[in-house]
């Protein structure tokens, strides 16, 4: 059962901060920004600051940007490559067949 004190595991002197305490905050504006998905971010800005011309979408990650209709597209993702698949873009079939064909000799001692 609760004892009614409602001061209880304050301090003195704490109370509810104001603007008297923190100062006048500054003046701010709210920019909309709209991603490939169609989410809209509305992140505010100091009214002096210099908005930037996107801004990440905090819902899909995507890039967004100020125009509703024609919003930045998503970044094209590489998919993982192994070595294996570098190694194929640096050498042809017959060079994977020639360099084969020398280990296997160099493993029977025939070179």
């Amino acid at each position: 059962m609760a004892s009614g004190n409602a001061i209880r595991g304050s301090r003195v002197g704490a109370g509810p901060m104001g603007e008297a305490e923190r100062g006048e905050s500054a003046p701010r504006l709210r920019i909309s920004f709209w991603c490939s998905n169609g989410h809209e971010t509305q992140p505010s800005f100091a009214s002096d600051a210099q908005v930037p011309d996107s801004w990440d979408c905090p819902r899909c990650g995507f890039p967004a940007g100020q125009d509703r209709d024609n919003p930045p597209a998503p970044p094209r993702t590489e998919p993982y490559k192994t070595h294996l698949a570098y190694v194929r873009e640096r050498r042809s079939d017959a060079d994977g067949e020639a360099i084969l064909a020398e280990a296997l000799a160099k493993l029977r001692g025939e070179i």
